[in-house]
């Protein structure tokens, strides 16, 4: 009875502290704060509304995925955590925002080709190990496992700025001159970015040490992020869906064709 109040305790904090709720709202706060400061040289307006059910989906799905990582000090056991519950849980955001708001998304046909090559990059690398354990796949150092995860790397980056709405397709009701914190988004940079290091860096060990490298690590990843959304803002929309609609497919097929040749031949 005590160690199984012991795990509802662990897996309690987990999920609503560390590296959950608590962690992903400070995570994505700075995140988000620092990205409008640079790109649009303003401070953003607070949400003045009350969550709305799409927002409570994307928390609880982003948490889900959160308490899959890698982190150091994660109170829910290596062997619980699993690379596909992450990404399932992260791919039902998108599709929650979709299926409960598809007026207010815009592009959505092309983002879900966006979400399926996501998943690609995110369960490329997991095909030759055969395991779904994420520390253990950011741990795999083989050489011919590189071009997998090089590849998927790319491919997961080049997803992220039209996962998190970064691209410059805008929406149809988002017209505002000044923009507020996206409660959605916030919510989303440490699953998505926490997941990237998971994946395809070498764990960091359960110390202080390991603590900043890891949010350090993370914090470069939605840098990139950043700096990849600001450079195709500025080279406008058309240019972004050019990127999105005719080279992300059949990078993703060349991506999928790496994996599977790496996947024959290490046989």
């Amino acid at each position: 009875m005590i160690q199984v109040l012991l795990g509802l305790l662990a897996h309690a904090a987990a999920l609503l502290l560390y590296p959950g709720l608590a962690a992903m709202a400070a995570f994505g706060v700075l995140v988000e704060l620092a990205r409008m400061r640079v790109a649009k040289r303003e401070w953003p307006e607070l949400p003045r509304r009350r969550p709305s059910p799409v927002v409570a989906t994307v928390a609880l799905c982003s948490v889900v995925a959160a308490v899959q990582l890698d982190a150091p000090f994660n109170p829910v056991p290596g062997d619980e955590r699993s690379v596909v519950l992450a990404a399932v849980a992260l791919s039902f955001t998108a599709w929650a925002e979709l299926a409960l708001t598809v007026e207010f998304v815009a592009a959505p046909g092309l983002l879900l080709i966006v979400q399926m090559c996501w998943l690609l990059a995110v369960l490329g690398p997991a095909v030759q190990p055969e395991s779904l354990r994420p520390q253990a796949l950011g741990n795999l150092l083989v050489p011919g496992l590189l071009p997998v995860k090089i590849s998927c790397a790319f491919l997961y980056l080049l997803c992220l700025p039209a996962l998190l709405r970064l691209w410059p397709v805008t929406r149809p009701a988002d017209k505002r001159v000044r923009q507020r914190l996206d409660t959605g988004r916030i919510l989303g940079w440490l699953p998505y970015c926490g997941l990237f290091t998971t994946l395809f860096i070498t764990p960091s060990g359960d110390d202080a040490l390991g603590l900043l490298r890891f949010f350090g690590l993370t914090f470069g990843v939605a840098a990139v992020v950043v700096a990849l959304s600001i450079f195709l803002r500025w080279r406008g929309s058309a240019v972004a869906r050019g990127l999105y609609t005719r080279g992300i497919a059949p990078f993703a097929a060349l991506v999928l064709a790496i994996v599977v040749a790496t996947s024959v031949l290490m046989r």
